[in-house]
């Protein structure tokens, strides 16, 4: 187990490189580069550019220099001094924006992630237990309803029936009294009351794949002998179920931890700029339209490296709860 993860940690490190590398390349695809965007927005005001201009801010920007050159101003700069370099639209230091935007979004994500488990579990279980039950039968009609129905429809009916029925907006994650405020117990239970409705409709799809999930597995390891046999013993029913299939069933749960940052990033988006969040799904958005190239390939490398760990966390909790996959790793090693 031990050479498993020290195998499983080295690869991490080519794995992030070409992470970076893919990222900064992705972003340079599209014709042009910021300062042509920034003169056509300008041009479109009604602003014109002289050439000497343009050509000191190509200087400035360093965008004169060959893409291998840019790329590895960007990859030094973050090994050495974890200098994420300047955004060019915002005019700030690109790790102070990605800061300020990773930590709200890892709250949405982990709060997500709980709903999301505490919500799934019961049904899951219950829906298995109670197969082709009325409630297993309701249950099935929601969950399909869940993965069907776009966040992003969601949101917007949130915000319509609470601006329409209670005439409250549930833009932004802090009110209008807290949102320049100091932080303080007033200002974190605001924050809290207003996260709840971005959270539920996020998790919408990821429980409804869940519950689907745990299903499909609990009646899988309900059928097998040796649940059987342990009713043949007498064992009670719900302790059965508890202790052995559920247990057996739980996997997709905790595999979870590994991909819920990516499929929170693309689901988020669109509900984020829906319901005014500051997370990093839009300014991302914004970053890759301006084609602010520090900006967005520093938040896609931050947000591939929490991928990558949190694939590896789920990887050794797997190993440590199911001891099958626990012997597979030992024998391999």
């Amino acid at each position: 187990m031990r050479g498993y993860i020290i195998r499983r940690c080295l690869y991490m490190v080519p794995t992030l490189f070409a992470i970076s590398v893919v990222a900064f390349l992705v972003i340079q695809l599209p014709p042009g580069n910021f300062l042509t965007a920034y003169i056509a927005q300008l041009s479109a005001q009604g602003q014109g550019v002289e050439g000497a201009q343009i050509r000191a801010l190509e200087e400035r920007y360093g965008l004169n220099d060959p893409v291998i050159v840019q790329y590895w101003k960007w990859i030094s700069g973050i090994l050495t001094s974890g200098d994420f370099g300047q955004s060019f639209q915002y005019r700030r230091d690109v790790s102070d924006l990605i800061w300020n935007r990773i930590g709200l979004t890892v709250v949405l994500a982990v709060s997500t992630l709980l709903l999301s488990w505490l919500i799934a579990f019961p049904i899951g279980v219950y829906s298995a237990v109670r197969q082709y039950s009325v409630g297993d039968y309701v249950v099935t009609f929601i969950g399909f309803v869940g993965l069907a129905t776009p966040n992003f429809m969601l949101a917007l009916l949130f915000a319509w029936v609470s601006f329409r029925y209670f005439g409250q907006s549930v833009g932004g994650v802090f009110s209008a009294e807290y949102a320049d405020a100091a932080w303080n117990l007033g200002k974190l239970l605001d924050a809290v009351s207003n996260l709840w409705i971005p959270v539920l409709i996020i998790g919408t799809a990821g429980t409804a794949a869940l519950i689907r999930v745990l299903r499909a597995n609990l009646l899988d390891e309900l059928r097998k002998p040796y649940v059987t046999t342990a009713r043949a013993k007498g064992l009670p029913e719900w302790r059965l179920v508890l202790k052995y299939p559920v247990r057996m069933s739980l996997s997709p749960f905790i595999s979870t931890i590994g991909w819920i940052l990516p499929t929170l990033i693309g689901g988020e988006v669109l509900v984020s700029i829906v319901l005014s969040l500051e997370t990093t799904g839009p300014l991302l958005v914004e970053a890759l339209r301006s084609q602010d190239m520090y900006l967005a390939g520093s938040f896609i490398l931050v947000l591939g490296a929490l991928t990558v760990i949190g694939t590896l966390l789920s990887d050794l909790l797997l190993a440590w709860w199911d001891p099958r996959i626990r012997h597979q790793h030992v024998e391999r090693v």
